[in-house]
Formats: C-alpha cells, structure tokens, sequence
C-alpha cells in the first residue's frame, strides 16, 4: 500500500474552519463566532488554525441537546 493510498483511507481528525464550515453546512463567519466566544475549540499549528472534527461534532450535538 502506498503512503497516499493510506491517507486517503484515514479519516481527517482535524481540519480548517473553512473546512469545518463546509462539513456543518454554516458560514465561515458564524463558525469563527463560535471559535471566539469559547463554544468551539480550535488550536494552532504554526500559522494554521484547526478544529477536531470530534470538537465540531460535540459543538453540533449541543444544537440537538437543546432541542429536546
């Protein structure tokens, strides 16, 4: 197996706000509103800033707690 047949297959454990945006179906501009009132957590490599996908899926399941 290849290095990028293996990657391919892994799924992403972190990924850019525009990126997270996109994955939840929310503007960039509401996602970056969570980020600085402290609802989503992010962090920084360098100068890239990235969100855990288990991070944007809690951040979304708080939507559906608040639901019922």
């Amino acid at each position: 197996m290849s290095f990028q047949e293996h990657t391919q297959r892994r799924p992403e454990i972190a990924v850019s706000p525009g990126r997270a945006a996109s994955l939840a179906g929310i503007g960039r501009t509401k996602l970056y509103e969570a980020i600085s009132s402290g609802e989503l957590s992010s962090f920084k490599i360098g100068t890239r800033r990235l969100i855990r996908v288990s991070a944007l899926e809690a951040w979304l399941s708080s939507f559906e707690q608040e639901l019922r």
